[in-house]
């Protein structure tokens, strides 16, 4: 019971969280092949054109984010596949740096576990991630979803293959319900200032920053 009543009102708290207006996909021209592709998914409340990334970016994505529940988060998954398969297809050995925030790292967090087996050459980055689960001997699991978010937002589970995935959350309650709701909203806003610019982040990243403490995946 108290997992059903957390699960509900997280799902009212991240409705209160976007800070953007909602807007569909909009078509945009392929990227070049030159480089790194970086195409970055908004939280709650984004758009494909104001979801708070900033650097070196070819690529937002585009998806209902006004209700977050497992419909929006697949709905993303699925303009995020189509997006980076497109470009795959157009660039075969480009590498794809992959980056979500909140919503959008869920959203980040299961295209990975879906198709790690079929998608190399590619590195994603996770910030304030609610699937994200612990390592072993470490502190702080994500809020535990019910049936009521619904998958794939609803869990939590590290299953990324051989991608490299860097996973950050700083005393966060959106990816650390030991964090404590009293974090809420101020510390899921205000508490990933670099982390923002896909600059800061490398292609091959594979590591955990857990409230400013390193370790290795």
């Amino acid at each position: 019971m108290r997992k059903r009543k957390t699960s509900a009102l997280f799902a009212g708290l991240l409705m209160t969280a976007g800070l953007f207006a909602m807007e569909g996909p909009v078509a945009q021209a392929a990227a070049p092949c030159e480089g790194t592709y970086t195409i970055v998914v908004g939280g709650t409340g984004s758009s494909w054109n104001n979801d708070g990334f900033v650097g070196n970016i070819q690529q937002h994505v585009g998806y209902p984010t006004t209700i977050p529940n497992g419909a929006s988060a697949r709905a993303g998954v699925n303009e995020l596949n189509r997006l980076i398969r497109d470009q795959r297809n157009a660039c075969p050995g480009q590498h794809a740096k992959v980056a979500g925030y909140s919503l959008g790292a869920a959203v980040v967090h299961t295209w990975v576990t879906e198709n790690w087996q079929t998608f190399d050459n590619v590195n994603a980055v996770l910030i304030a991630d609610p699937k994200r689960k612990a390592p072993p001997g470490a502190d702080g699991g994500s809020v535990p979803f019910g049936g009521i978010i619904g998958a794939p937002l609803a869990g939590a589970d590290r299953f990324f293959g051989n991608v490299p995935v860097k996973s950050i959350c700083n005393w966060d309650y959106v990816c650390d319900e030991s964090a404590g709701i009293g974090t809420y909203p101020h510390n899921h806003m205000n508490n990933y200032p670099e982390d923002w610019n896909v600059d800061h982040h490398n292609d091959n990243a594979h590591e955990q920053w857990f409230n400013g403490v390193w370790s290795p995946w």
